[in-house]
């Protein structure tokens, strides 16, 4: 026997071999589709009786297993059943022919045969025939179950007359002796008569009935015929029939501890148990035919044929323990013969599933160990790929995955070995498909985002390469950059410098000709591969909300003028949401985004990679509202540290809008990177309001901007300095250009003026403004320009106290003078710090040396002196006025009698001008 079968297990023990065949040309979709209907009877109960056969089908079996059906009769095959095609008369006797052919291959061996012919009609469909049955079509066959019922009643008969015969004691009768094939040049010339060859064939006989007892629903006569075996062939030293013996006793030791079976087949088999009663021994597995067959007719002698009684069994059969010891001992004799290389290996793998079913996993690898080393002939590729599998399988099964695993990708790699003319890449990329689990690999990048890396990281990478491979000799270059992106997402951290510049070079080439996308692949058989965004290339650390800039910030609307409208609410609190709150503060952000405006958000990302990473068509995933986010591309230097990155983007609608993640495409892969998918991200909130959108208003001043920079009183506020120097009663007008530079017009305008005045010792009326003829431009269209005229008249009133000096003194003023003996003979000069605007006028003024500021007293003693008028008189000298006007913004302004003044110092007078339009915030420049 040259072929194993490794699906073999113990209750096949009590099977009936029947091979299905066609003759013929007979399409392979219907010789199946009858196949199934006929497989489908496989487990038939005994009339009267809770005995149970059962059948096992197979559509091709080798003829030289056929010669093994002594040593173990469920290898023998005892029914034939063969499906042709037939049109016409002249065809028939043909057909028939090659059905005889077919018979003499198993006809050692075969108890019936039947022949099932479809699409023949006429006078020859209509004679009736015992083994041959004529159906016009595959679609017209509806008694094909019961004759198969019928073909199997006449096994049965056969089966139960055989195991009759053989086990009746006829004293005087010669035995046979029983060999299998490669033992009958040995026995040539040996003395049948001598009592070691008559003990040699009463074992081996005593164990061939023990089968047939086995396969007629006899439990308890096949054990004990396989004990009385064993008894015998033990004392003759008969290994080779002394190990069948003992595997037999442990099959049907196994059939009665084990009644669902050890083969993990689909449906359990009928429990075999000894308190079954009669109405539970005509259960039989779902989907089975039931057959009734009487065994009244084969009883004779006053032999009961249902001999399975109760009594004695549990001394005849083995403990679970001592089924595993029968099996060692029966391997163990197997392993003396060398042609018994199938025999011992099929062993193992029954003893193997056994031990599954007992949890002894350690026990049961080593019986797996044992056959990986039985040598066998000169194995086919086809047979060692089904030899690795079933390995495979039955490590699984033990629960030693990553076993398993190994014997899997052996046998994947052995699909495309180079002996093999056409090397089957999809069946090799398929087996390496089903390793993953073993090496703790999944093809889903979320599961390597959630922390501890598991398995080995060497060997994962070495099977994603070998997929890599397998896909492209497939001819599949999507399958190519999806493994290429996973091995480097999932494995980045375990790459060598040199591996990630080689994986990169890889995956360049092939997203060349088919670049990496967002959408699963689905494969053949329905296995999906989600995915893989790249979210370490670059590694983002932090993201950020940015506020709009401060001229284009929204603003609630408040009357500039004193109104103030209450907007308070009562305050109710329900312990019910408290849970909540905290997260919801975190993600709440306490500014708005305007619809049209650019906004922004900035990550801050490094690169890992050991050489200069380019990001290509980087922008922002939102969700809630329209969003046309502005591609941006990266170039980052080879491990940069933390590098701060603005993506940017124009929400065209309102409401809530969440910044989920990004978009990048790096080395010709496209990835939708998710924040949530971002391990160890920070954000400062995601959601955002955005408003509609607001009118834009630039202003600009016909007076030059000031040299000095003036703090506003609120970073919220955008000021815009001006420069004026006035003499005291003298007027200017300040013309004020209103530019509507956005898209919505501006309906309304207020201005309003506030004087600070931190001594209350400067006062006057400075502004004055009349707003009907900019009023009449309004509502301002976009890229209208309205004009707006303020006056400045200066007005001083000096008639206050004569501390005056030193009260502006102690504000830090610097104050420069000198004796005035005459307001119309002597002109006062201005300090050098302060000269005047008009070069022409300082050439007017007296040319005096520079006196520094005196104390109060010495200034009054100086004015009565000179006999001068008082302070406040009319015939004072005139005053300078040096100012600063700021527009939204103070203006500092400050004045002196008879003095120069600087007026960059602080101590004066603010003023500040408003502007805003009608809608809920406004925006200016």
């Amino acid at each position: 026997m040259s072929v194993p079968d490794y699906m073999q297990c113990a209750e096949d023990h009590q099977t009936l071999l029947v091979v299905v065949q066609p003759i013929g040309i007979v399409p392979e979709e219907s010789f199946f589709r009858i196949y199934k209907r006929i497989s489908a009877v496989s487990q038939v109960n005994v009339r009267n009786s809770q005995r149970v056969l059962y059948i096992r089908y197979r559509h091709h079996y080798p003829p030289e297993n056929n010669e093994w059906g002594d040593f173990q009769t469920h290898r023998k095959v005892v029914g034939l059943i063969t499906i042709t095609e037939c049109s016409s008369a002249k065809e028939w006797s043909q057909t028939f022919e090659k059905f005889h052919l077919q018979k003499e291959m198993y006809g050692s061996t075969l108890y019936d045969s039947r022949l099932f012919v479809f699409g023949l009609q006429g006078e020859i469909a209509e004679q009736p025939r015992t083994d041959v049955a004529f159906y016009p079509s595959y679609n017209e066959c509806e008694t094909v179950e019961k004759r198969i019922e019928d073909f199997i009643e006449s096994l049965f008969i056969v089966l139960e007359s055989k195991r009759l015969d053989r086990a009746t004691d006829k004293s005087g009768d010669k035995i046979p002796l029983l060999c299998v094939p490669f033992e009958k040049k040995d026995f040539v010339g040996l003395d049948t008569d001598s009592r070691h060859y008559k003990k040699r064939c009463q074992g081996r006989m005593r164990k061939h009935v023990g089968d047939l007892c086995l396969q007629a629903g006899m439990l308890q006569d096949s054990l004990v015929h396989y004990h009385m075996a064993v008894e015998l062939l033990r004392s003759v030293n008969d290994f080779l029939w002394l190990g069948a013996a003992l595997e037999g006793l442990c099959s049907a030791s196994v059939i009665y501890h084990y009644p669902g079976g050890t083969g993990g087949k689909i449906g359990s088999r009928r429990a075999q148990g000894g308190s079954l009663s009669a109405e539970a021994g005509n259960r039989h597995r779902p989907g089975a035919q039931e057959v009734l067959i009487d065994p009244g007719a084969l009883t004779s002698n006053g032999i009961n044929a249902d001999t399975s009684a109760e009594i004695g069994r549990a001394k005849n059969c083995l403990s679970p323990e001592d089924i595993i010891e029968k099996y060692k001992e029966a391997i163990s004799y197997y392993g003396k013969y060398k042609n018994a290389g199938v025999i011992e290996l099929e062993a193992c793998v029954k003893a193997v599933r056994v031990l599954a079913m007992q949890k002894r996993s350690m026990e049961a690898s080593e019986f797996l160990q044992n056959a990986v080393y039985i040598n066998l002939r000169q194995l086919s590729e086809e047979e060692k790929i089904q030899r690795y599998s079933i390995l495979s399988e039955l490590y699984e099964r033990i629960g030693f995955h990553r076993k398993s695993a190994f014997f899997k990708r052996i046998a994947a790699m052995q699909c495309a070995a180079p002996s093999i003319p056409e090397p089957g890449w999809r069946a090799c990329y398929k087996l390496l498909l089903e390793t993953l689990p073993g090496y703790s690999l999944s093809l889903d990048p979320q599961d390597f985002s959630k922390g501890t890396h598991r398995g080995w990281a060497a060997v994962q990478m070495r099977l994603l390469h070998e997929l890599v491979y397998a896909s492209r000799r497939m001819g599949n270059p999507a399958l190519c950059v999806r493994h290429l992106s996973f091995l480097l997402q999932t494995m980045l951290d375990f790459l060598s410098d040199q591996e990630k510049k080689d994986v990169t070079q890889s995956l360049e080439s092939y997203t060349a000709k088919c670049p990496g996308t967002m959408e699963v692949i689905t494969l053949p058989d329905g296995l999906k591969l989600p995915p893989v965004p790249f979210t370490k290339l670059p590694i983002v650390k932090s993201v950020k909300l940015l506020n709009l800039p401060t001229s284009l910030r929204p603003h609630k609307m408040k009357s500039l003028l004193g109104q103030n409208v209450s907007t308070k609410s009562p305050f109710i609190y329900s312990p019910i949401i408290a849970h909540s709150r905290g997260e919801e503060r975190n993600k709440k952000i306490d500014f708005q985004w305007v619809q049209g405006d650019v906004c922004e958000v900035q990550l801050m990302v490094y690169n890992p990679m050991p050489f200069e990473l380019r990001v290509e068509n980087m922008g922002l995933l939102t969700t809630g509202v329209e969003f046309e986010s502005l591609p941006a591309a990266l170039s980052l230097p080879a491990e940069s540290g933390l590098y701060p990155v603005t993506l940017v983007g124009v929400p065209q609608t309102t409401g809530q809008i969440t910044v989920n993640g990004y978009h990048t495409s790096v080395f010709g892969v496209f990835s939708d990177c998710l924040l949530d998918n971002l391990p160890g991200v920070k954000t400062n909130g995601c959601t955002v309001e955005v408003i509609p959108a607001l009118p834009r208003l630039q202003i600009s001043t016909s007076l030059p901007r000031s040299a000095h920079t003036l703090q506003p009183s609120s970073g919220d506020e955008i000021s815009t300095n001006v420069s004026v120097q006035l003499y005291n009663g003298e007027t200017q007008q300040l013309i004020i250009k209103l530019e509507n530079i956005g898209t919505e017009p501006l309906e309304k305008l207020e201005v309003t003026a506030k004087t600070v005045n931190t001594k209350e010792k400067l006062y006057g009326d400075f502004l004055t403004w009349n707003l009907e003829d900019t009023l009449c431009q309004f509502p301002l269209k976009p890229g209208k320009i309205a004009t707006f005229i303020v006056n400045i008249k200066v007005k001083l009133d000096f008639s206050c106290q004569e501390n005056l000096l030193q009260d502006l003194s102690d504000d830090g003023i610097s104050v420069s003078g000198l004796p005035l003996s005459s307001p119309f003979r002597q002109v006062v000069k201005p300090r050098v710090e302060t000269k005047p605007l008009n070069p022409q006028e300082s050439s007017k003024v007296g040319d005096f040396s520079h006196v520094k500021s005196q104390q109060t007293k010495k200034v009054k003693k100086d004015q009565a002196k000179s006999g001068n008028c008082r302070v406040g008189c009319p015939c004072s000298v005139l005053g300078e006025l040096s100012a600063h006007l700021t527009v939204l913004s103070p203006a500092i302004y400050s004045v002196g009698k008879c003095f120069s003044v600087n007026s960059s110092l602080s101590c004066s007078e603010l003023f500040f001008f408003f502007f805003s339009s009608v809608h809920t915030s406004n925006k200016t420049e």
